[in-house]
């Protein structure tokens, strides 16, 4: 079968009001799974296609069908310019989180140690270790699971920077007790329980929950990350949150209400939404 024949069927297979629009999902998906651009199937209709690959693409759109979001039904998504294995252990790696990255190459001054609080698939720890010129970059997750996920994802950066990269088990900053770094990132839980009604399916009924949703409406992990990192933060380190847009402002009243931290700021995203939350460790 050829590529431009197999991406008519699964076009036209895909069509419903679950999977709209369908020949550009049909069109990307063959891309991913090819490991070719976007738009690489539309102009080589004519290749052929020899049936193991054929067969893994049709798996793939059948999930897609069934409503999986496409990174999982390709098993694979871009973040920056790594791109990593993801499945339904991990959240999706979303462009905002890639400003997150940037924010915090910007305020570490990609030097240092540098901790990715709540990693999942690792997308932020790999990419500031691809980056930046970090001492040691540490990823925690509570999950052993998606900790997995990360630690495969380590051949996405280069293999000189692979051992500065380190994985650890644990609930927030525990595994970083005895640890001095100079700067926390994180992109934690911060969606309300009694929200989930209002999210689209394929993020409620796909992505793991335990990376979703924080009680105390939404702000547990984010005040337990705020009380606790002064005491893994050098003097004059950095604590940068990525936080629900509805929530920035409330973040920010909670960092500034501690007294351990100075100089709070809110940035924007790439669509002017209140996004991230900035404070830096007071120096005594």
């Amino acid at each position: 079968m050829t590529v431009g024949e197999l991406l008519d069927q699964l076009a036209e297979a895909l069509a419903g009001p679950n999977v709209p629009p369908a020949r550009a999902d049909a069109r990307d998906l063959i891309a991913a799974l090819l490991d070719k651009p976007r738009f690489w199937p539309s102009g080589n209709r004519a290749l052929e296609l020899d049936e193991p690959t054929e067969g893994a693409i049709r798996a793939s759109a059948a999930r897609l069908k069934r409503g999986m979001p496409m990174q999982y039904a390709v098993g694979s998504a871009a973040f920056r310019h790594l791109t990593l294995a993801v499945d339904s252990r991990v959240l999706i790696p979303r462009p905002e989180t890639e400003v997150l990255v940037d924010l915090a190459l910007m305020v570490s001054g990609g030097v240092g140690t540098i901790a990715d609080i709540c990693t999942g698939s690792g997308c932020i720890a790999l990419a500031l270790a691809a980056e930046g010129s970090y001492d040691r970059v540490i990823g925690t997750d509570l999950s052993a699971d998606a900790l997995d996920v990360a630690r495969e994802n380590l051949r996405a950066i280069p293999e000189e920077r692979r051992a500065l990269v380190e994985f650890r088990q644990g609930d927030l900053l525990g595994p970083l007790q005895g640890e001095r770094v100079r700067t926390i990132v994180s992109n934690p839980p911060y969606i309300s329980p009694a929200e989930a009604g209002d999210l689209p399916a394929a993020v409620r009924d796909w992505e793991p929950h335990l990376a979703l949703f924080s009680e105390d409406e939404g702000m547990a992990a984010i005040r337990a990350l705020v009380r606790g990192a002064p005491d893994v933060l050098q003097p004059g380190g950095v604590l940068l949150m990525e936080v629900d847009s509805t929530r920035a402002r409330l973040v920010r009243d909670v960092v500034e209400g501690d007294p351990h931290y100075r100089g709070v700021e809110i940035r924007l995203d790439l669509t002017g939404r209140e996004r991230f939350v900035v404070a830096r460790r007071k120096e005594s």
